[in-house]
This record gives structure tokens, sequence and C-alpha cells, in this order.
């Protein structure tokens, strides 16, 4: 069986190498719209409040957050088995890196958390809204009497944060960047460095449904093609410096209407094949929302591919081969 496939095989990575210096990037073609991809982190109980509050919070505002069209909320399953993985420990204070790392392995663009409070019997609920890719930090409150309803004070500070997401989101995220501009970027990070010649492997699956074409490995070619890397075909003699070598899934996360949120999560390995050392390691989590489940995977796997480049292929250079 093995034997059947290879064929079809070298043949999908050498025309995926040649096409892709010519392909528009997938993203493009994804007909995506702005959903925020949001992860939802325990509140915390700060004085003498009621034990549980942080809790009922965290419950109550998930629910209301939710039901906003325009957010995507992160599975909350999903997150803790995530942060458990990498042993992120997120019940205190989150810091800039911190959260620029929940952000790579979950593709959450914004995190919000927030506290619990008592002040002479007043109730407070605090939120931060944090931007994992800008580390800017934002605030909204909402405030009662200590015997007032914890879900209408929750409700009104989810429709808080809602509108604070939609009017200052531009603050919070990264401005998109265009195919040209990430290039540009590259090629400055780079320098006159000399560029060791690459062979590219990238297992891709999308969960549920046939894989035919390479996104991410087709994107990470493109890249390594445009900035002046020798990207060696599958079927190619030379042997190449570094192998870049990894796996790529996407699966569909919810559908609202024609509309599908789809999470790609894409990781990577540089192989020095003189030494057979690991050069660096690298992994990214992307969730896009567009028309049709296929082409949301395949943007996700290709917006997740682009940014892993942009901090791998200034390390290859870095480096001896």
């Amino acid at each position: 069986m093995i034997l059947k496939t290879m064929p079809f095989a070298a043949w999908a990575l050498s025309f995926a190498c040649r096409a892709a210096a010519l392909a528009p990037p997938v993203e493009d073609r994804a007909a995506s719209t702005r959903v925020l991809p949001v992860a939802l982190l325990p509140f915390q109980e700060k004085g003498e409040v009621e034990k549980g509050s942080a809790a009922k919070v965290d419950q109550l505002l998930f629910a209301s957050l939710a039901a906003d069209s325009s957010l995507y909320l992160v599975d909350r399953a999903d997150l803790a088995k995530t942060l458990d993985e990498h042993q992120l420990n997120l019940s205190g204070i989150v810091s800039p890196e911190t959260s620029v790392q929940v952000g790579q392995l979950t593709g959450a663009r914004i995190l919000v958390t927030g506290s619990v409070f008592d002040v002479s019997g007043t109730i407070y609920v605090v939120a931060k809204i944090i931007g994992t890719e800008t580390s800017v930090v934002l605030g909204e409150s909402v405030k009662g009497k200590k015997d007032e309803s914890l879900a209408t004070l929750t409700d009104s500070l989810a429709g808080k944060i809602a509108k604070k997401i939609e009017s200052e989101g531009d603050k919070l995220v990264a401005k998109e960047r265009k195919p040209a501009d990430r290039i540009a970027d590259l090629r400055s990070a780079l320098g006159d460095s000399a560029r060791p010649s690459v062979r590219i492997q990238v297992r891709e699956r999308h969960v549920g449904q046939l894989q035919l074409d390479p996104a991410a490995q087709t994107e990470l070619a493109r890249l390594c093609k445009e900035t002046g890397f020798v990207v060696l075909e599958s079927g190619a003699t030379d042997l190449p410096d570094v192998t870049l070598e990894g796996e790529g899934v996407s699966e569909l996360l919810t559908r609202r209407g024609e509309l599908a949120s789809v999470k790609g999560r894409v990781e990577v390995r540089a192989v020095e094949r003189k030494t057979g050392r690991v050069i660096a390691v690298d992994r990214q989590t992307a969730v896009i929302v567009g028309l049709g489940e296929q082409l949301a995977g395949k943007a996700a796997l290709e917006r997740a591919a682009a940014e892993i480049a942009d901090r791998l292929l200034p390390k290859l250079v870095q480096k001896k081969v």
C-alpha cells in the first residue's frame, strides 16, 4: 500500500513547491470575516466575597460571550488541556510573555480574565482584556450591592467586554499583514546571511475530510523561496542542509449559518542534516472563520505556517550548517 502511494506523494510535494511562488495565499481566497478568537481565563476572588463567586462569573461570562456572533470563544476543555500539557498556570497574573504563548498554543488573539471583590458591601467585577499579539491590556468593570444578582452584573460586564473588543479591537490585535509585507519583513530579518538549502516535509490532514493539497507546506515553501532559500523537492538528488519536518491538523469548531470556524495547528522542527541536531522547534495554532470548511481549514494551516516562518527562518541563518 505504501509503495502505491509514494509516487503520488512525491508528485504532490513537487507540485506544491513549484506552485508555491505563484499561488495566492489561501486566506485571501477563503472569504474570511473578522471574528476574533477569545480565551476566557479563570477569574479570581479577592477579599471577603462569597466563596465560589469567581467560578460563577466564569460560567456566566462564558455563556454570555459565546452568544455574541462577533466573537469565537476557545473551547474551555480544549483550553484547559492545552495549558496543562504545556504546564502553564494561569490562575494568577498573566504576563505579556505568557499571553503571547497562550495565543500561539490556542489561536486566541484576545484573553479575558479578572477578579471579583467586595469593598464596603459593594461587589466589583473587574475584567482585563489582553491582546496576545500586542500585549495591550484594556479594562472593564461593573459594581452592585452585595445582595444584587451576580448573573445581572456578569451579563452587564459581558456586554461591556464585547463592545470594548468591537470598538478597540485594533489596539488588541496586530494589524493584518499583506503577503508582500511579510516577505519584506522576513528579508529584513534574514539580512545578507547565507541561506541553507531546505527540504520541507509537513504531513497534513483535516479531521473528518480528505486533505488533497498541503497548505502549510506550500506556504513554508513559498516563503522560503521568496526570501532566498533553495527549496529542494522530494525527488532531488542533492541533500538539503536543513530539513523542515512536522505536521499540520485542521478541524471544524463550529458553524454559524454559512460561516465555519476552523482551527489549524502546525508544528515544525528544523533538523540539521550533517549532525542530526534539532536547530529549532516551533508550533502555532490559528483560528479562521470563513465560507466553507475546507477553505477555512487551509487558511488556518497557512496562517499558522506563516507565523512559524516569521520566527523559524531567521534561526536557520543564525546557525552555521
